[in-house]
């Protein structure tokens, strides 16, 4: 049978163009190979921060005293915890499920085989198509450490089912996936040690704020060892011993656990993708332009795959512009405002650009920086805490990036990125009303 898409990969970008083009009466053929929703819904976005926020309920209640609220006897029950996590999963599986069908896309599991730009082959099926969308996403990056392979350690995937709580958890990457787990597992009461190669956690957000969440949570007992070299792992009678490398020297440190999250890449193999000879860059990612088409004009990419953001909601913008491309619409993809969020408490976000990287490129800009204070409603909602806002505005008084430390940063820093997408000034910006009390009105005390 032919279609006039096929989409190969089910997650974020793959179930959007799936939906988006089903429901413009496109006729669609999704193949995913594992579970609908892919890695963010099933075992990434959506199920941390179903973890997370049990952990920050239970911050909450022991601290519940700073509210003249008396709680007694603060407990969790991890299992149930877990149980919830994979409820919450399953809900929102079935609701993507029940869009795909109403939208009339065919769903095929399997392993898909690219034969060339318009044959699919899934097992002993051929499918042809007039489009074909590649969404085949990311998988977690294990380097190649001596004695990695002889030990059981975790990945994010294990973390997430984990129901006996460890005393203590060794975490190889400082980036958001390990931050965010060691927040969860710090909370509920874990010893936890994390090791970065680099000189500080979450590279690529602003450097300052990233400190001091840093130094925020060494407060609450969790050792960072920066500028850290894992040379060896290994299985002891203790536990699981990493043998590091410091400017100091060489040490080591056992613990119960180790969780391996130094990052993640592009899956660009097991698919058939060199059978389409498509232009990649230096780093095998593809290359594609502003309506996610690559070298072959009927084949698009979007997701992980093209190597520029892997973020779930960068990957469902692009899906939205391939199928409006693909349906002769007027769209084009823009990075220009890409938030990313750090589900820590307090949490973390930013849009646009940071300090490191205006000074790389010799942008003329000032900053402005002021405590999350100046917003009465975080005032009321964080006793005894702070945060901070920081912006970075253009010679011609435009926005340029937008970073928060402090809850609830990943709801209030899309409105700085509507306002950085829309190249808007800081006047236009202050237009805009803003209701009272907010957190999202530290963006007008800012300027």
């Amino acid at each position: 049978m032919k279609y006039q898409v096929i989409i190969v990969g089910g997650g974020p970008a793959g179930y959007t163009a799936a939906e988006t083009a089903g429901a413009a009466g496109l006729s669609v053929l999704l193949i995913e190979k594992n579970n609908i929703g892919g890695v963010c819904l099933n075992e990434g976005c959506i199920p941390t921060k179903t973890l997370l926020y049990s952990a920050k309920i239970h911050d909450n209640a022991k601290h519940a005293s700073k509210y003249a609220i008396s709680v007694g006897n603060v407990a969790f029950d991890l299992p149930k915890i877990i149980a919830r996590k994979n409820k919450v999963v399953r809900k929102l599986v079935l609701g993507i499920k029940a869009k795909l069908t109403t939208c009339n896309v065919e769903v095929i599991h399997g392993e898909a085989m690219i034969v060339n730009a318009q044959t699919i082959c899934v097992g002993d099926n051929l499918y042809e198509c007039d489009n074909l969308i590649l969404c085949t996403g990311s998988e977690t990056f294990i380097p190649p450490i001596p004695g990695i392979d002889k030990v059981d350690y975790w990945t994010h995937r294990n973390a997430l089912d984990v129901k006996e709580l460890p005393a203590s958890l060794t975490i190889v990457g400082g980036g958001v996936i390990g931050m965010e787990f060691a927040s969860y597992f710090n909370s509920l009461g874990t010893e936890v040690t994390i090791i970065e190669m680099l000189d500080d956690i979450l590279q690529g957000m602003d450097k300052e704020l990233a400190a001091l969440l840093r130094a925020d949570y060494a407060k609450r007992g969790i050792k960072f060892m920066l500028k850290t070299k894992v040379t060896s792992i290994a299985q002891t009678d203790e536990g699981i011993t990493v043998n590091y490398d410091q400017a100091e020297g060489n040490g080591t440190i056992t613990s119960e656990r180790l969780l391996m999250s130094v990052g993640r890449r592009a899956v660009t193999s097991g698919f058939g993708l060199e059978n389409l000879k498509l232009e990649t860059n230096e780093r095998n990612h593809v290359v594609v332009n502003d309506k996610m088409q690559t070298s072959i004009p009927k084949v698009y990419v979007c997701g992980d795959l093209t190597g520029f953001s892997l973020l779930a909601h960068t990957a469902v913008r692009e899906a939205e512009v391939a199928v409006h491309h693909i349906l002769g619409k007027e769209d084009k993809m823009s990075y220009r405002a890409i938030p990313g969020v750090v589900y820590t408490n307090p949490e973390f976000a930013g849009v646009g650009m940071t300090e490191e990287v205006l000074q790389r490129s010799d942008t003329t800009y000032r900053v402005i920086n002021i405590p999350m204070a100046y917003s009465g409603r975080f005032v009321a909602e964080n006793e005894g805490v702070n945060g901070y806002c920081k912006l970075f505005i253009s010679h011609d008084d435009r926005i340029l990036g937008a970073h928060v430390l402090g809850n609830p940063a990943s709801e209030i820093i899309s409105l700085a990125g509507m306002a950085i997408e829309l190249q808007l000034t800081t006047s236009a910006f202050k237009r805009m009303i803003i209701p009272h009390p907010t957190v999202s009105e530290i963006f007008r005390e800012a300027l």
